[in-house]
């Protein structure tokens, strides 16, 4: 199965007050999205994460990476530094691009961590996918009323968890 994700932002206590999470501080906040991501993904499945993994540097990239199942590709978002940091071993990732393009049951996905106003295949029923801007699931709503195949994978649009292409496609449907 593949699944999408970003803007987790593991150990970042001002998130929570920036976004509105639920969570009274970093560590509830992690248990969550750890307990909400292995619930989900299996060692077999592919994890795209659109940026935004953690700001808090390798030691933390490399824990948080470790602990969570499946083949996890970046997307790099703003906020991955970690990822120029000489403690960071990159191989914990199976891919890393600034931006990808895939087909899963014949629908292009358009794979970038900032959302954009027109991408390859728009008129050809290609779907974009984005993180970036933490918005909640009323945005994902409004795109597909106004006729929009742009979706925020980011947790805090998702029920703070990782979300299928399966559920994307249906969701377009």
């Amino acid at each position: 199965m593949i699944y999408f994700t970003a803007d987790l932002h593991f150990h970042h206590d001002k998130i929570i007050r920036h976004t509105g999470r639920p969570f009274h501080n970093a560590d509830e906040m992690d248990r969550a999205l750890i307990r909400n991501w292995n619930g989900r993904i299996g060692h077999d499945d592919d994890v795209y994460i659109l940026g935004d993994f953690t700001m808090k540097g390798a030691e933390v990239a490399c824990a948080c990476l470790s602990s969570l199942p499946g083949r996890k590709h970046l997307i790099r978002g703003n906020h991955d530094n970690f990822l120029d940091s000489p403690g960071f071993e990159p191989s914990l990732f199976a891919s890393i691009q600034d931006y990808a393009e895939m087909t899963y049951a014949n629908v292009r996905f358009v794979l970038f961590h900032y959302p954009i106003l027109e991408w390859n295949g728009y008129r050809k029923g290609a779907i974009m996918l984005h993180g970036h801007q933490h918005n909640h699931k009323d945005y994902n709503s409004k795109n597909r009323r106004d006729g929009i195949l742009r979706y925020d994978v980011g947790v805090d649009a998702n029920d703070m968890a990782p979300v299928s292409a399966e559920e994307i496609i249906r969701f377009f449907s």
